[in-house]
């Protein structure tokens, strides 16, 4: 079956939390969910962008349930209080990770004094992977899984150079900065995915690159891409594509019954179009066993958490 962006597969019955929902990619795949049945958690650090993004996707979608979660990335009590939070929920089959601060001014800190492209990048994930597992597990035993958790991710990634080992250390660039948090990204991410497996666990962990997603070619929608939002100037615009189609890759992960863990999805050139598998990078998918064993240590810790997989999966 040849997936289609235009044609979902039908999501009724099924919870996803997206983060970053209240604007760009985050919003329009939880637009489509919601177009496709599922009941999406709108997750954003703003209760009143929260309620505009709502209504937003009830305008286009009369019939779309959804609820609300208000975690501040850049906070770690913030995040651990959601993840307490979707612990709770009954049933959660997808949790699409796309939330994360924009600002690529390197020297940018959090309250807890981590860099804030690392906390809100990285580190607040793994507090919500920690906090969504359990409940994810349960899910795919109950209903034939497995579940997924996509990671999203950047192309810039493929432009580093040397391992990504000391998950601290950042750069005073903020584009480099940022490619080095996305790194981690898809480490933890693929890494989360072999412990899974190992363990045998209904869960799926995928990572998506949007690509290169525009204001200027964005659909309108009311409080969420409007006269009373900013538009972001972009060089590549001309190149570029809408913010609703820079989505394509999470919702494939998300959705096609064909992805499966340990994947990525990427526009086909890389910028823009139709979202297809790609063979990811070896410094982030296959990167030396010392150093992928570090990196989930320094996350832990840095998170707070200890994620719920056997200790036997670890390669440790």
């Amino acid at each position: 079956m040849m997936w289609d962006p235009e044609a979902l597969p039908d999501q009724g019955g099924r919870t996803v939390v997206v983060t970053g929902a209240t604007s760009g990619i985050g919003y329009f795949a939880a637009q489509r969910l919601a177009g496709a049945g599922a009941h999406v958690v709108l997750a954003g650090r703003s209760a009143r962008r929260l309620e505009a993004a709502e209504n937003a996707i009830r305008g286009q979608v009369p019939s779309a349930s959804s609820s609300r979660l208000v975690p501040d990335l850049a906070s770690g009590d913030s995040v651990a209080e959601a993840a307490a939070r979707l612990a709770e929920l009954e049933r959660v089959d997808g949790l699409l990770l796309n939330g994360g601060s924009m600002s690529l001014r390197a020297s940018d800190r959090t309250f807890d004094g981590l860099p804030t492209l690392l906390a809100t990048h990285v580190v607040a994930n793994v507090g919500l992977v920690a906090g969504s597992l359990p409940g994810m597990i349960r899910t795919g035993e109950l209903h034939g899984g497995p579940t997924r958790i996509v990671h999203t991710s950047t192309g810039f990634v493929d432009r580093l150079r040397g391992s990504v080992e000391d998950v601290r250390r950042g750069s005073r660039i903020g584009v480099v900065a940022y490619s080095r948090a996305k790194a981690v990204t898809e480490m933890f991410a693929f890494e989360l995915d072999r412990r899974l497996r190992a363990a045998g666990l209904p869960v799926a962990s995928l990572v998506s690159r949007p690509g290169i997603g525009v204001d200027a070619k964005t659909p309108r929608r009311p409080g969420v891409r409007d006269e009373t939002v900013p538009v972001r100037r972009h060089p590549y615009t001309p190149w570029a594509q809408g913010k609703d189609t820079a989505a394509w890759s999470a919702l494939r992960a998300l959705t096609d019954p064909e992805a499966e863990g340990g994947e990525l999805y990427a526009p086909e050139n890389g910028v823009r179009g139709r979202a297809v598998r790609v063979d990811p990078p070896s410094l982030t998918v296959s990167p030396p066993v010392k150093a992928m064993d570090s990196v989930w240590r320094q996350l832990e810790e840095l998170a707070g958490v200890e994620l719920p997989i056997p200790e036997d999966a670890s390669r440790a």
